[in-house]
Formats: C-alpha cells, sequence, structure tokens
C-alpha cells in the first residue's frame, strides 16, 4: 500500500470518527411490566407489548464509507463519505391518554431504537 493510500485512510477514518454520533442513553419501553429495548428481537416486542397501532416504513439517511474504483484514475479505489438511505422500519405504541406515543425503529431484524413521540390526546 503506498503511502498516499494509507494517509487517505487514516484521514476517512478521522472524519469517520468525528462524524460518529455520541452513544445515546439506552431507552427502553415498558409494557404490562415487562421492558424493550435495543438489541430485543421484533418477536420479543410483539410478545411483550403486542401489536402496534400504526407500521410504517422509513428511510433514515446515514453516513457510509464507499469506495469508488475507476480506470481512469492511478493509485487505487478512492474512498468517498456520502449519506445514504437506510430502510427501517416503525413500530407506533398508543401507551393511553395523555402519554407520549411509544415509537420503536427496527432495523435489521432488531430493535434499533425506542424514543417518545407526540403526546396522545
Amino acid at each position: 500500500m503506498t503511502r498516499s493510500a494509507r494517509q487517505l485512510i487514516l484521514s476517512v477514518t478521522a472524519a469517520l470518527a468525528a462524524w460518529a454520533p455520541l452513544p445515546a442513553a439506552a431507552q427502553s419501553m415498558s409494557c404490562s411490566g415487562y421492558l424493550v429495548g435495543k438489541g430485543d428481537s421484533p418477536m420479543s416486542l410483539l410478545q411483550k407489548c403486542g401489536e402496534p397501532v400504526y407500521r410504517q416504513s422509513v428511510c433514515v439517511s446515514m453516513l457510509q464509507l464507499g469506495w469508488v474504483v475507476t480506470p481512469y484514475r492511478s493509485g487505487g479505489p478512492a474512498a468517498i463519505l456520502a449519506n445514504q438511505c437506510v430502510p427501517m422500519e416503525e413500530w407506533i405504541y398508543d401507551r393511553g391518554p395523555g402519554a407520549f406515543f411509544g415509537v420503536v425503529r427496527i432495523y435489521n431484524g432488531t430493535i434499533e431504537s425506542v424514543r417518545d413521540g407526540d403526546r396522545n390526546r
């Protein structure tokens, strides 16, 4: 590997580290005395919380590292950073009058995040 390729990889790695989000506090949702949270399976979520009131597919924009290979450029592939759509599914749970809706985001067969949505009226 050439020196310029190593420098490129190091600079791309540093850029990714700078753009990486800070770890968020682990959130969970309580359903009938059971907790569900990040890393749980959708099956576990269904067993503990039942069916959601609404399901939707969403496109979450995430910064991704990619490599471009072109025969017109010498020195090997070039690293690029680009926002790409990552398909996920959101399940919305009604937690009762006056409470916030529970929003569970599912990615790649596991719960990716749990957050509060709008307040139920």
